[in-house]
């Protein structure tokens, strides 16, 4: 991977401008004995289904995950920033408007999630993880309450290990991924056709998860 490329994939989460306090989440209290089921997030698009496994030991991005997932806040969102054999990113807000110029600017207040880096996630091809300022403004590393990407390179991203939240990981629909990165896109890598999500969350046992997707908890 060129220096360009990598200086681009360091970047390109800085052109969001999160204006806004650390959001007042709850401390996650002591986990205790680990639940026997789960949530599958069921991400619907044009191009196919995407379904995402969320992270246990990245508490607070799980929970702000899930609770704006369940309370329809991504419904009408977009991916609006793609790029080929990196990433594609969505979840702003701003993209339910008929404004695409304002797409990933984030909305003022929003507010943001302190970093959870320390659980040691990678960027793996399929890896979900949180979007934020860049470091000259946010040396925290706090994450953006709402904006998510998903890793594309089925090679990872690792150069961005350690520096973003990764919360959770693709179980189905990775070749979606692919197909929406491909997709025309302006000068600014947004796609030229709308890519809306719709997202709907399922609580199922461990065990059945690991029987229709090949998922393996850890």
């Amino acid at each position: 991977m060129n220096f360009s490329f990598q200086r681009l994939g360091l970047l390109f989460l800085a052109l969001l401008w999160l204006v806004g306090p650390v959001l007042a989440a709850s401390k996650p209290g002591n986990p205790g004995k680990k639940s026997n089921k789960d949530e599958v997030v069921t991400v619907t698009t044009s191009q196919g289904v995407i379904r995402l496994i969320l992270f246990d030991d990245t508490p607070r991005h799980k929970e702000n995950f899930l609770k704006k997932a369940k309370g329809g806040f991504y419904n009408g969102t977009t991916f609006h920033r793609v790029i080929p054999g990196f990433m594609i990113q969505g979840g702003d807000a701003n993209s339910k408007d008929a404004d695409p110029s304002n797409d990933g600017l984030g909305q003022p207040g929003e507010g943001t999630i302190p970093a959870e880096i320390s659980a040691g996630h990678q960027h793996n091809f399929g890896a979900l993880a949180a979007a934020r300022q860049g470091d000259f403004a946010n040396p925290e590393r706090a994450s953006s309450a709402s904006q998510f990407y998903l890793v594309e390179n089925r090679e990872g991203t690792h150069f961005l290990d350690g520096q973003y939240t990764v919360f959770g990981q693709v179980i189905q629909g990775l070749d979606v991924i692919s197909k929406i990165a491909a997709l025309s896109r302006d000068g600014r890598d947004r796609p030229i056709a709308d890519i809306k999500m719709t997202l709907k969350v399922d609580k199922l046992k461990r065990k059945k998860i690991a029987e229709l997707y090949g998922y393996t908890y850890r």
